[in-house]
């Protein structure tokens, strides 16, 4: 089992930054993937950045240039930083792990933006 707990969320003004981070305990070994999605009332999760254990990464086209994804190995962390935030990035963000083959999911942090 992996126990994910994120934290970092809270409310900011459109053009702040924000910084989530999510730190994985238990069975940490094998995880080969971490990253964070989001949800909105009525809409479907989405991915908003990944990394690998090899430090790759990848980003939701509305997020590149703002947003920056990091992974702490040894802490077996991984963060989000979020700059120039919009009120279109206000919504639950839920820290995963992938530690084959299960997907793992924290509980959700929320980002609100205001205008």
């Amino acid at each position: 089992q992996v126990h994910l707990v994120e934290s970092g969320g809270g409310l900011v003004q459109a053009g702040g930054s924000l910084r989530l981070s999510c730190a994985a305990f238990g069975s940490v070994f094998s995880i080969n993937a971490m990253g964070w999605y989001r949800q909105t009332p009525g809409k479907e999760r989405e991915l908003v950045a990944g990394i690998t254990s090899g430090g790759s990464a990848n980003y939701t086209d509305s997020v590149k240039g703002r947003f920056t994804i990091s992974r702490d190995t040894a802490k077996n962390t991984v963060y989000l930083q979020m700059n120039s935030l919009r009120p279109e990035d206000t919504a639950v963000y839920y820290c995963y792990a992938v530690r084959p083959p299960v997907n793992y999911w924290g509980k959700g942090t929320l980002v609100t933006v205001s205008s």
